[in-house]
């Protein structure tokens, strides 16, 4: 019975249309529903904007616990304390770059930080993960190992050529160069528990003191096997070149990575992350036919082991670059395809839906909490604005009786004031965004000051056009099928 419903394609085209189909019913709630029920509208809309309340001051109080966390973790001498552990020394680092097309300066930048690491031991291996079809990249190969070949314990280069069924991306890149990691492994009699994998975006620079960080937190986990390991990647290596409304989605995506990393029940890692490779080996790796990885490898750890799958926190800075590229249309151009590459990841809920009556292994009710953590991130990212915005206004609009009634009259009042509250939340952020770029020698000077204030006014427009349509746009394309293709962001 549970075999022949999990794989019903009725059941598979529910799960992949789930999501997708409740993005739409409530962007138009208002619309069909005020002309018949407008009081019941107007209490979802209240609902909704006291829940985004919430949102909002749990996403202040989780990032402030976090920068306090960074603070404490700073003064720790990670270097030291490793050399204190027994078996540190036997832990092997192999970091992969996955990387299409990245200018070679910022690869070179990016393994300029891994080479700068208070990491005692050599056991650092870098793998540099490029695409068969990339021209130029024997070229970068030769001048990145004689430039960085002394630095390492070794420097392995794979060239990923896309096989049928494959999509090309992160994913199909990184199972590549795993697997002949896991040789190189086994011809040198390291055990996989041993050996620990890096997921480094070819622009992410890691802080100073990330693998003894992550070594100390490693050894001392009794359950390491089965976890991930992430700092979160905060958007601030080129700021001051983004324009104004990048900018500030840099900021907001940054506060709300450092508010993740301390809500640890539900941390799920993003973009640069650690993981045995015993855990990935198990997993077969990454599942070569999808596009956004990083929550997607956890899913498939999560399913396999259940509750023992966790991401860990490492209390330090990875800083990223935001899209740039170089001119204005092209910029925002770039960055809605990126953001509707992270919103393609709607369809890890298809995933999910689909082991949820074959994973007799994981309690019932903690699956469901993934799976409904999991929608919730994606229904909330194209519906919250037109919510927030501009469907108070609608009931009245459609129902001129209803507005001669106690409730028509407060609706646009309370909303508004509600509205207000969560806006204040922003203080707490722009302070914590200070004081984060600060720490990474990203300071604001004077003159900008004003700007950082002004430019918040125009955040309704920003998030529609570089958030919630890209975001509308990849759930409407899985509604009908119309796949997308994984585009490398540029970043110059």
């Amino acid at each position: 019975m549970t075999k022949k419903l999990s794989s019903s394609p009725l059941y598979i085209a529910l799960g992949e249309r789930l999501v997708p189909i409740s993005t739409w019913i409530l962007i138009t709630l208002p619309i069909w529903l005020s002309p018949f029920h407008p009081a019941m509208v107007a209490y979802f809309i209240i609902a909704f904007d006291l829940y985004f309340l919430y949102k909002a001051l749990s996403t202040a109080y989780h990032s402030a616990i976090s920068y306090k966390n960074i603070l404490i973790a700073q003064n720790v001498a990670f270097g030291k304390k490793i050399k204190t552990l027994t078996q540190a020394t036997k832990i092997q680092h192999f970091i992969i770059i996955p990387n299409y097309k990245e200018p070679l300066y910022k690869i070179e930048e990016t393994i300029q930080t891994i080479v700068e690491s208070d990491y005692p031991y050599k056991n650092l291996y870098l793998v540099l993960a490029f695409e068969r079809r990339e021209k130029e990249a024997l070229e970068k190969e030769k001048k990145l190992i004689n430039k960085f070949r002394a630095y390492f314990r070794d420097i392995l280069v794979t060239y990923h050529e896309i096989q049928e069924g494959e999509v090309p991306g992160k994913a199909s890149n990184q199972a590549y160069s795993a697997r002949i990691i896991e040789s190189y492994c086994q011809a040198k009699n390291y055990l996989l528990e041993e050996v620990l994998i890096t997921i480094c975006d070819a622009d992410s620079k890691l802080p100073v003191n990330y693998f003894s960080y992550l070594t100390h937190e490693y050894l001392k986990d009794k359950h390491r096997q089965y976890h991930f390991y992430w700092a979160p990647v905060l958007l601030y290596n080129n700021f001051w070149k983004l324009p104004f409304f990048v900018r500030m989605q840099a900021t907001i995506s940054s506060i709300l990575r450092l508010a993740f990393l301390s809500n640890k029940d539900y941390l799920i890692h993003i973009s640069t992350y650690s993981t045995s490779l015993w855990l990935l080996q198990k997993i077969n790796y990454w599942d070569v036919d999808i596009i956004p990885e990083d929550w997607h490898i956890y899913f498939q750890a999560y399913f396999k082991f259940g509750v023992k799958v966790k991401t860990l926190p490492l209390y330090t800075i990875i800083t990223g670059d935001a899209v740039y590229s170089g001119h204005l249309l092209k910029t925002l151009i770039n960055r809605y395809e990126q953001e509707k590459r992270w919103a393609w990841g709607v369809t890890d809920v298809a995933y999910a839906w689909n082991h949820l009556f074959t994973t007799p292994h994981i309690p019932f009710w903690e699956k469901m909490k993934k799976i409904i953590f999991l929608a919730e991130n994606h229904l909330l990212w194209p519906t919250s604005f037109f919510i927030l915005t501009i469907s108070a206004s609608i009931p009245p609009l459609i129902n001129p009786l209803f507005k001669r009634t106690v409730m028509g009259f407060l609706l646009p009042q309370l909303s508004a004031f509600i509205l207000t509250l969560s806006t204040l939340m922003l203080i707490v952020y722009m302070y914590l965004d200070m004081k984060l770029r600060h720490k990474v020698k990203v300071g604001t000077r004077l003159v900008y000051l004003p700007f950082i204030f002004i430019q918040w006014y125009l955040l309704p427009i920003v998030s529609f056009l570089l958030s919630s349509l890209p975001a509308l746009e990849a759930h409407t394309r899985l509604l009908f099928g119309k796949k997308i293709t994984y585009k490398v962001t540029e970043k110059v």
